[in-house]
């Protein structure tokens, strides 16, 4: 009759079933299909949502859990309106129960997770607030959106509590109607709504002995996790070493209802890059198309967010691996004949989606960007069709670069045996980033590198892996083979004994201002090989007819 009884045989029932509604080609759904290649065959995977399944799912939810809050007696969702996702909040009352369950088996009696939630921003010393979005750990674990907050998580009983600071009356005036507890605790689907400066009497009340709290290095960012600290701390017992990798670790493989949120994401930029497309033309300036992607994804997908700044190439620009940041602010006007690199992705609920199209603006590839685009292709497609539970990432990277070199090498554009180019490590010349990143809550996501796996490799181009692991069912990860023409990167190799020999530099001079092709997929790794999540055309010519659908209909 409480959320004391043992939750796992309910919620992993409510998982296996929610897995069979969203991969049965029989599932009662109401829109549009859509298309989904895997590593051996093309198959219709029915649309993100349906009344039969979801109700399902709702329903065997809350049998799994009686006592959740719930908002206006339905159960407690995310959304942006009707034409975007419904996301159930018992998508986090999962995540912690995956987390307790880890726990336990490495914890004593009186262990509780505490958090310490994304803080409110401002623009330097100015009283501008930035749009607030929630710090990843606290999201996976409680799904708040208010900044600010602290979250426990009784490890033993697995009761959630979330603390929100306590805001003057006045603030109503500015900010809108202050919410009770009880009405936060209801929409968030948590036990127990607190105030922040009641944190420490409700630990000990509750029998807190130990808290876990987050302590760990990002290997994408090299900085440090946000540590919970709040006064009445040094009353307790703190374990800074167990959390991190723990929740790091779950944060590698994602539920049902995670996938749910990363399929919509996906359809929701896959869409807003295909509209870029058809509306590009030579003399734009790349931040107007930049606004294009922009506004279908929060006009249409209600994703207020993006997953990063947006990489809007093209001629020379599509070679600078992470262009749009200040100082190159997608500004440059598109010239005929230029080479386009688009890389974008929206956000949704937190989750994010990093999709990569190559095109040429005007719409028609010419000789050369078709060799160097069908170069990329190649390598795409041959990581694709490998990709199973047990594959190494390196090797994947190693496979797209064979491919690359072998490629470039029937282009005429380098010569000598592939075996020694690749010992050479000649594809670091023309991809020198990896081969992609695990991608969910963040888009360089975490686990890549925790303390049992393997480490970073240290030869060019592996060393800028984000993985060096075997895959597994569950992970979600990009696949961004690419080309690039780096000038300071070919100078290079021309002055290195061991690469030059490889290069033949009167045919690769016709390509010093190409530019560069890079092609990314989001993909989903199951248990028989994979599931590519981005929906956009990918061949030639397949491209060519996308554009030319745009300039007819214009």
């Amino acid at each position: 009759t409480s959320l004391d009884r043992p939750l796992a045989p309910y919620l992993r029932l409510v998982s296996c079933l929610s897995d069979f509604f969203h991969s049965s080609p029989q599932g009662a759904r109401d829109s549009t299909d859509a298309t989904i290649t895997t590593t051996t065959t093309t198959t219709t995977r029915p649309p993100l949502r349906a009344p039969l399944a979801s109700a399902l799912f709702a329903r065997l939810v809350r049998i799994a859990t009686p006592n959740m809050p719930s908002c206006n007696g339905a159960l407690a969702t995310f959304s942006r309106g009707p034409h975007t996702l419904r996301v159930p909040r018992e998508l986090h009352a999962v995540n912690r129960q995956r987390l307790c369950e880890q726990l336990r088996r490495q914890t004593g009696q009186g262990a509780f997770v505490v958090l310490q939630g994304g803080e409110s921003p401002t623009r330097y010393c100015s009283d501008f607030e930035p749009v607030f979005r929630q710090e990843s750990y606290f999201h996976w674990v409680f799904g708040v959106e208010e900044p600010d907050c602290f979250g426990a998580l009784d490890v033993e009983r697995g009761k959630a509590v979330v603390f929100v600071p306590k805001l003057p009356e006045s603030y109503a005036v500015w900010m809108g109607k202050l919410h009770t507890c009880e009405h936060l605790a209801a929409k968030y689907a948590v036990d127990e709504v607190l105030y922040v400066d009641e944190l420490a009497d409700a630990l000990r009340t509750r029998g807190a002995q130990t808290l876990l709290t987050l302590r760990g290095r990002n290997s994408d960012s090299g900085r440090m996790s946000k540590e919970a600290h709040f006064p009445g701390i040094e009353g307790f017992k703190v374990d800074s070493m167990t959390l991190y990798e723990t929740i790091a670790e779950l944060r590698v493989f994602k539920t049902p209802q995670e996938l749910e949120v990363i399929r919509y994401t996906n359809k929701v930029s896959s869409d807003a890059h295909k509209e870029v497309m058809r509306r590009v033309r030579p003399g734009m300036f790349e931040y107007q198309l930049e606004s294009v992607f922009l506004s279908w994804c929060y006009g249409t997908g209600g994703a207020r967010h993006v997953s990063y700044t947006c990489i809007c190439g093209s001629g020379t620009n599509s070679a600078v691996l992470h262009y749009g940041h200040a100082g190159a602010p997608n500004d440059r006007a598109l010239q005929d004949g230029d080479m386009c690199l688009f890389d974008m992705g929206c956000e949704y609920y937190c989750y994010t989606s990093d999709i990569t199209c190559s095109f040429p603006a005007n719409g028609r590839f010419t000789a050369d960007q078709r060799g160097i685009y069908n170069a990329v292709l190649a390598a795409s497609t041959a990581v694709l069709a490998a990709l199973r539970p047990g594959v190494l990432w390196p090797d994947m990277h190693r496979l797209a670069e064979r491919i690359m070199l072998a490629a470039l090498r029937d282009m005429g554009l380098l010569r000598g045996n592939l075996d020694s180019m690749m010992e050479a490590r000649l594809g670091a010349t023309f991809m020198p980033h990896g081969l992609g990143h695990f991608m969910g809550l963040d888009t360089h996501d975490v686990g890549g590198y925790l303390s049992k796996d393997p480490p970073r490799p240290t030869e060019a181009g592996l060393k800028c892996l984000r993985t060096a692991r075997a895959l597994q069912a569950g992970m979600v990860i990009t696949v961004e083979p690419g080309c690039y023409f780096i000038e300071c990167l070919l100078d290079q190799a021309l002055e290195s004994p061991t690469l030059s020999q490889f290069l033949v530099p009167e045919e690769l001079k016709r390509f010093r201002h190409f530019g560069g092709v890079r092609i990314e997929d989001d993909v989903l790794i199951t248990q028989d090989g994979h599931e590519n999540l981005t929906q956009v055309p990918r061949t030639v010519e397949d491209i060519e007819a996308l554009m030319a659908e745009g300039r007819e209909a214009a």
